[in-house]
């Protein structure tokens, strides 16, 4: 884009966009929408009149359905886009209770610090006005240690995260007696990002809670938010444990938004290699800011927060404009700091930010007119998050996808129905995971003794607890278990990994005292940090000199190269126990045998292969869920074996990419493997399996999408631009292996058989 000599408004500037060497693959306007208001209900007077007073004139229907049914004691679950007024939905009715009884309670449950004091400020607006004195307090890690007795005494309204319910307060629920007796409502905001493995702790979190609550003679209500997946119910029902009503219809006025889907040139097509999604990023945020367009910029790692903040700057500069009118913001920079560039959003000192998903959540950095998202983040309901950071309070608002070169991203830009159309993602937990299980339980155990008879959540936890006192855990007196052991079981448990098995990443630099800078979980290290591998931290780049398995300790020295390394793993799969087949798909236990073997140089920003490197590490193992799809014997006399062996590659290849659309998960998550005669079947085989010890649901999902997965995994090959493969749709093996033409055979096969229709 040349640079432009007038500022635009927000129309004029998105008409420049067809002047982008790349292509729009897609736009679609959302329409305004005009507010459905319901009518007020019944709470206390005083309540309405504060409400009023504020500019709320009336509530939204949907807003009234929510609050009558919380009213009601009754479980629900707002799936409402964002800037819907989701937030009155449970401060309404927990002011409510507070106002009619002095001694109720409410809990709120953020995902992030951050959103939690955003939400402390939304419901100060209204309590601050309110007669009677009503305490609202966060309770997390920058808490000062004078302030937590006073929360926990007089706190009406607690708000925290699930690793502070989890280490902070269930197990020290002695000091909160009267959180716990006169409990009343439980809050949990951000439903959909309580997936997979987080997501399974927390339904074990919220089992503890309400055993804890049910000692204290307490039921609460719980109120749960979320943006837009296509099973909140389901996910709601499986962290919660009970039945919970659906408001889904959002009634609140909405101005209108264009969104765009941008791909950047083919600059090989071979290759499926476009121009640099980050450069085109930069360059459209920055054209914006210099228009005077309020933008935020989405981008997945701090690494590319940096990068990105660089270009523009470098960009802005060019143009003649103030280069601080653009700030970053992520995880890594000091609270301080983060207050500061929200205050400058919301005055317009600044212009434009760029952010992890940091920003992603409710927090309120005012009204912005552009978003522009770095390559898909990795859900639709994320995108839609990102997407709804424009234009949230009122007026005309746009954003835009600037799609990389990964194979997800490319399938979104070619079929943008997937991304436009109702969301096709599920959201999976396994609260019943053992190593999860068991954890929480040793958990549950420590803040109260466990009778012999006793559930845990919807599950009879006998066997877990015979098994912890046989190994002196717990002690088993007079029908009940007791916690006997001298450690704090919640203290060495971390909500984000199935095992606590993380290795210590140790700077050994020459020049300094060795320190540790990072973690990386036990299944992720072979790939991550074997020796020679590069690691990044805070925008430094590392080199790892030494990988003790033993000591789960990794000794990294700083190093300064324009490359990474991506590593190879061979993986043997052994079917343990099959739960249930369906035609040529089953579903089953089966133990991950893996060992890196080699890794390669990746140069940055170009992606070039500059090099390569052999790895020598032991084998590996995990028990976890996996589904298969078995193809017929005839296929290797049909095909060849070469041809079969190719298909098979492209087929796992696509897979790997495209499930996480639908299972809402990072491509790390599951682990695609195919074999052209596997020993369990005799038969060429391909397992979608969970990269989690115990699976997470990922494999089920997978197993109840099977024929979503096949049709999109043939849309995504048949769209790919390249004549024979490339990486973007047969992967980087595939490509050399001209495997285009079996891959899409085996799946023409695959999508013609009558029992997958």
């Amino acid at each position: 884009m040349e640079a432009l000599m007038h500022k635009k408004d927000l129309t004029a500037f998105l008409k420049t966009l067809q002047l982008l060497p790349g292509e729009i693959t897609a736009c679609k306007t959302i329409p305004a929408q005009e507010a459905e208001p319901g009518p007020w209900p019944q709470i206390n007077p005083q309540l309405t009149k504060v409400l009023k007073e504020l500019g709320i004139k009336e509530l939204y229907l949907h807003q009234t359905k929510a609050i009558n049914m919380a009213l009601a004691k009754k479980n629900v679950v707002v799936v409402t886009p964002t800037a819907s007024g989701k937030t009155l939905c449970y401060n309404v009715p927990v002011i409510h209770s507070i106002l009619e009884d002095q001694s109720s309670r409410a809990l709120y449950i953020f995902p992030t610090k951050a959103l939690s004091q955003d939400q402390l400020a939304e419901i100060n607006a209204i309590t601050n006005e309110i007669d009677m004195p009503i305490s609202t307090c966060t309770y997390d890690g920058d808490t000062p240690p004078d302030m937590r007795a006073k929360v926990r005494a007089a706190g009406h309204v607690v708000v925290t995260n699930p690793d502070m319910l989890h280490i902070g307060i269930l197990p020290h629920h002695t000091k909160w007696i009267k959180l716990f007796e006169n409990l009343r409502y439980v809050v949990i905001d951000e439903l959909h990002t309580y997936k997979g493995v987080f997501g399974s702790h927390m339904s074990n979190v919220i089992r503890r809670l309400k055993r804890i609550c049910s000692f204290y003679g307490s039921n609460p209500t719980f109120i749960l938010c979320s943006a837009t997946i296509s099973n909140p119910v389901e996910l709601a029902e499986s962290l919660i444990e009970n039945h919970v009503e659906l408001v889904a219809n959002s009634s609140a006025p909405r101005a209108e938004k264009h969104v765009f889907i941008y791909n950047p040139p083919l600059i090989n097509k071979n290759l499926g290699i476009r121009a640099s999604s980050l450069a085109a990023s930069a360059d459209i945020a920055a054209q914006a800011i210099a228009n005077g367009i309020s933008t935020i910029v989405f981008t997945r790692s701090r690494l590319n927060v940096e990068l990105l903040l660089t270009y523009i700057r470098e960009n802005l500069k060019k143009l003649r404009v103030d280069e601080n009118l653009v700030s970053g913001y992520r995880g890594g920079y000091l609270p301080k700091e983060r207050r500061k560039i929200e205050k400058n959003l919301k005055s317009g000192k600044i212009l434009g930010v760029v952010s992890t998903n940091a920003l992603e959540l409710g927090i309120d950095i005012g009204s912005l007119s552009l978003a522009v998202i770095h390559g898909y983040p990795g859900s639709i309901s994320s995108a839609w998050q990102q997407i709804g950071r424009a234009g949230r309070r009122s007026g005309h608002s746009a954003a835009i996808l600037v799609a990389s070169s990964a194979p997800l991203d490319q399938f979104i830009a070619t079929k943008p129905n997937y991304f436009f159309g109702g969301s096709p993602e599920l959201a999976r937990i396994n609260p019943n995971n053992l190593y999860i299980y068991v954890d929480h339980v040793k958990c549950s155990a420590f803040e109260l003794p466990f009778a012999q008879d006793e559930s845990f959540g919807i599950t009879d936890p006998k066997e877990v607890l015979e098994y912890l006192a046989q190994y002196e855990v717990l002690h088993f007196a007079g029908s009940r278990y007791f916690w006997q052991s001298d450690s704090f079981p919640a203290q060495d448990m971390s909500l984000r990994s199935a095992t606590n098995e993380n290795y210590a990443v140790i700077d050994v630099t020459e020049g300094h005292k060795p320190r540790v800078i990072g973690e990386v979980d036990r299944p992720s290290a072979p790939m991550l940090i074997h020796p020679e591998a590069i690691y990044f931290h805070d925008g430094k780049s590392y080199q790892v000199i030494e990988l003790d398995t033993k000591g789960m300790r990794c000794y990294v020295k700083s190093v300064s190269v324009d490359y990474y390394t991506d590593a190879d793993m061979a993986t043997h799969l052994k079917v343990l126990d099959i739960f249930t087949e369906k035609s040529n798909w089953g579903l089953g236990e089966v133990l991950l045998t893996f060992r890196p073997t080699v890794y390669k140089k990746i140069k940055l920003m170009t992606h070039e292969n500059v090099g390569y490197g052999h790895i020598h590490m032991d084998e590996d193992e995990m028990h976890t869920t996996a589904c298969w799809i078995k193809l017929e014997k005839k296929f290797t006399d049909i095909l060849g074996e070469e041809c079969l062996s190719s298909g098979l590659l492209g087929i796992s290849h696509l897979f790997r990419a495209i499930a996480p659309l639908f299972l809402m998960c990072d491509r790390g998550d599951i682990r695609v493997h195919s074999m052209v005669r596997d020993p369990m079947f005799s038969a060429p085989t391909i397992y979608i399996a969970d990269n989690v010890p115990g699976g997470v649901g990922l494999a089920d999902g997978a197993f109840a999408l099977k024929e979503k997965l096949i049709d999109a995994a043939f849309e995504a090959i048949e769209s790919c631009p390249c004549s024979d493969g490339c990486p973007a749709c047969t992967g980087a093996f595939g490509a050399t292996m001209n495997a285009k033409g079996p891959t899409m055979a085996l799946l023409e096969i695959l999508r013609s058989q009558e029992d997958l229709k």
